[in-house]
């Protein structure tokens, strides 16, 4: 858990009776699911829905990229209800024929490989948006956790300001501080007291933010168990080639087997056609066959196979770009993520040093030898502190959800 924070014996007393009238009530909810039900649960997210519907549209589509075009069928008669001896029918010609086109120059395997890659495309992006939207999670849990504790903490600020204020109206009752003093005094309560109402409604919309993000069905009233607390496995080997990387390379994979078939677009149509023709006047029959080839006189395929090479130059560009990008954040997350678990240690020692230095003052203030001045200086750093600590966690997290992102996993 987080690192516990000493109190007077006054204010520990106070926080047992309010904590015991908090249970008393009968309208405590239950605490937010733990992170990692809420990363089992991500395929009820409506973008990860998303993705996976457009994962399943891009295989229907390389599934019917196999399928071979359909054949036509005609049936033509000629030499009927003419002139002379083409009056009637009965020198008429009757042909039934079925004409199949022909997918030749490789164009029914280009085809296919243009659906495939796409469907590879679709499938990255797919586990780019899971792994997207758990890392999300992770930030809005952690916050809404954060937010909770710094609410805590101003519950405890303004019960330290209230002591200190009724030590200093004491005083003031004595003749030993001047009336100023406990204006004063009066003024920090206030202000600590603003302090928690800030904090309350911070921590309301971290919690109303998670309920939503998550999909919940009870509004969150609580935190438990702590992600801020949670160390990032150090033993995780970050992968060869980062998702981003993977995908570029899918994306030019694909513009590349589409400029395939754009080019093979350009080849003549050819297809084939075979029948049986009945000659009326005869009273017989006979096989007709043929080979239907287009001409690509007019229409060559120019612009389309232009622009497939162009949009084949920007996804090389974008592998590019990705390559240089992804090493230099992975870089820079990585780096912070080791800055904020120093900061966590030197955060901790600092609220273990600062709860010291306020016992003492307090001790001092109490007997006359400091000030009031000097104890609301070293309360406010006791207050900073703390603070520091949950801020330094929170910035842990951030930066642990932005190494998972760039290596394709969830958090921690």
């Amino acid at each position: 858990m987080f690192t516990s924070f000493s109190r007077p014996q006054w204010a520990v007393g106070f926080a047992v009776a309010v904590t015991a009238v908090l249970f008393a009530l009968p309208s405590r909810a239950e605490p937010a699911p733990p992170y990692e039900a809420l990363i089992e649960s991500l395929d009820r997210i409506p973008i990860t829905v998303e993705a996976e519907a457009l994962l399943d549209a891009a295989n229907a589509r390389a599934q019917q990229a196999r399928a071979l075009p359909n054949p036509s069928v005609s049936v033509e008669t000629e030499n009927v209800y003419g002139r002379g001896p083409f009056s009637g029918y009965d020198a008429a010609e009757s042909t039934f024929s079925i004409n199949q086109p022909l997918e030749l120059w490789g164009q029914r395997g280009a085809r296919i490989g243009a659906a495939q890659a796409e469907a590879k495309v679709a499938a990255l992006r797919r586990d780019q948006t899971q792994w997207t939207v758990a890392g999300s999670l992770a930030l809005i849990y952690s916050e809404a956790e954060a937010a909770s504790l710094q609410y805590e903490l101003a519950v405890e600020a303004l019960e330290l300001t209230e002591a200190d204020a009724n030590a200093v109206m004491l005083l003031t009752e004595e003749g030993r501080e001047p009336s100023l003093r406990g204006i004063q005094a009066n003024s920090e309560v206030e202000s600590a007291r603003a302090a928690v109402d800030e904090a309350r409604a911070n921590r309301d919309a971290a919690f109303a933010r998670l309920t939503a993000a998550a999909m919940l069905v009870q509004p969150v009233t609580a935190i438990e168990p702590s992600l801020l607390n949670r160390s990032p496995d150090a033993s995780f080997q970050a992968m060869g080639n980062p998702l981003t990387v993977q995908i570029a390379e899918a994306e030019l994979e694909a513009a590349n087997k589409s400029v395939s078939v754009e080019r093979l677009r350009a080849r003549p149509a050819v297809s084939a056609s075979l029948g049986v023709r009945r000659f009326q006047e005869y009273d017989t029959e006979a096989f007709t066959f043929g080979i239907n080839v287009s001409l690509p006189l007019f229409d060559r395929n120019k612009g389309a196979i232009s622009a497939a090479r162009a949009e084949e130059r920007a996804a090389a560009a974008r592998l590019t770009t990705a390559k240089l990008q992804t090493q230099a954040n992975r870089s820079a997350a990585q780096a912070r993520l080791d800055a904020s678990i120093t900061r966590i240690r030197a955060a901790d020692k600092g609220v273990a040093s600062a709860e010291e230095a306020y016992q003492l003052a307090r001790a001092g203030f109490d007997a006359g030898r400091i000030s009031q001045l000097e104890l609301r200086s070293i309360r406010s750093a006791l207050i900073s502190a703390r603070n520091t600590a949950v801020n330094a966690r929170l910035a842990r997290v951030r930066a642990e959800v932005e190494l998972a992102g760039l290596d394709g996993r969830a958090p921690f």
